[in-house]
């Protein structure tokens, strides 16, 4: 099989699996995922959509933002081509972003936050309470400053998922779902994936989209340093009352209105291994977290609430790139899986294509850390 239409093996589908799997396929390559629960119902299906590099940015996360930010960049054409591809609305929004204080101290820290962002050369504006207000009615009345971050969006990421599904098949890709792989065998021309039932699958590439659970497939002797970090979150039913045009963003927990007319709220972040309990006090926290900057979600039917594990590296960055001869990493999102959906996609799929990794992704190498095997740079 040439480089040019490889024969790909992906274990994971979700957001990230489906997303090179549809790359990979639509460009003649020959692809099978295999899932071992139901495709896109884990941390893709719970996830807010957010595309918000900029209000997400911390202190210590500048190289991050520059990968965040281009993703961000690629959302739209990416988008475009998908809907077009399949004929799916996958509900990109344009309106930005509130991150809002609700006291004194979360004002205080709000404008450190301001002015760091504003150093980095962000386009963030600072508003008043009032000013926020009359843009977004639904804010809370007490609220005492904000910042407006225009180019922070959001997309429907079940309707991503489910376009991602359909745009695989149609170009032919296989996608085996309950169908969990238990182990890797790492080869340079042939790897394989080894089913819990013992089926051995050969490939050209094998790549390691598993999010949280992508540590414990044997055969890569710990060269993924995932681990899950548990998030409870809920979705509110919206009425036509109920008009939040924005995204907001609190101390405590963040607001999200989607096409479909569904509130997410959410969303707790608990190191808490693979306990996937919903809890009174996850609810709690984020019902309380969501009233105090937006308190018309209390009056909104519950239609669900949720757990999901987001997986994070050992540094919360992702892990993209040769993992071992053959096998090509593509996880530890952590909080940024759709929003990093585009160029990981794009870039993972050139990769399998060309062998060249390309600057973006490249410090974001499995290599980073020391326990990925040496013979990985002969790969």
């Amino acid at each position: 099989m040439s480089r040019s239409h490889p024969h790909t093996l992906i274990i994971g589908a979700g957001i990230i699996g489906l997303s090179i799997g549809w790359e990979l396929a639509r460009a003649g390559g020959h692809v099978v995922l295999f899932e071992a629960g139901e495709a896109g119902r884990g941390a893709s299906h719970v996830a807010a959509g957010m595309l918000a590099p900029d209000a997400e940015l911390e202190f210590e996360e500048t190289t991050l933002h520059a990968l965040n930010t281009e993703s961000r960049r690629r959302w739209p054409a990416f988008a475009d081509a998908l809907e077009a591809d399949t004929g799916a609305d996958v509900g990109l929004r344009t309106e930005g972003t509130f991150i809002v204080a609700d006291d004194r101290d979360a004002a205080e820290a709000l404008q450190r936050r301001h002015r760091f962002q504003r150093d980095q050369g962000l386009d963030v504006e600072w508003w008043s309470g009032d000013e926020a207000r009359a843009q977004e009615p639904f804010l809370a009345p007490r609220l005492s400053a904000a910042l407006w971050s225009p180019n922070d969006h959001q997309v429907d990421n079940r309707s991503v998922v489910d376009a991602l599904q359909t745009g695989v098949r149609k170009h032919g890709g296989r996608l085996h779902e309950h169908t969990p792989i238990e182990a890797v065998d790492p080869d340079a021309s042939r790897p394989a994936v080894v089913t819990a039932d013992g089926d051995r699958v050969e490939g050209d590439t094998v790549v390691v989209a598993a999010g949280a659970w992508s540590r414990s497939l044997d055969g890569l002797n710990g060269a993924l340093p995932i681990r899950p970090v548990k998030g409870e979150a809920m979705a509110l039913e919206g009425t036509s009352t109920f008009d939040l045009r924005h995204v907001v963003r609190g101390p405590d927990a963040y607001v999200v209105p989607k096409s479909d007319g569904r509130v997410v709220v959410g969303a707790t972040a608990e190191e808490d291994g693979f306990n996937d309990d919903v809890t009174a006090g996850g609810l709690y926290e984020n019902l309380e977290g969501g009233w105090e900057v937006v308190p018309g979600l209390l009056d909104l039917p519950v239609e669900c609430t949720c757990a999901s594990f987001r997986p994070a590296s050992r540094d919360n960055a992702p892990v993209l790139g040769p993992v071992a001869p053959g096998v090509v990493a593509a996880t530890g999102h952590y909080r940024h899986g759709v929003l990093l959906t585009p160029i990981t996609a794009q870039e993972v799929a050139r990769y399998i294509r060309t062998g060249t990794l390309s600057d973006w992704i490249e410090p974001f190498q499995p290599a980073r850390f020391d326990t990925v095997s040496p013979d990985v740079a002969q790969t």
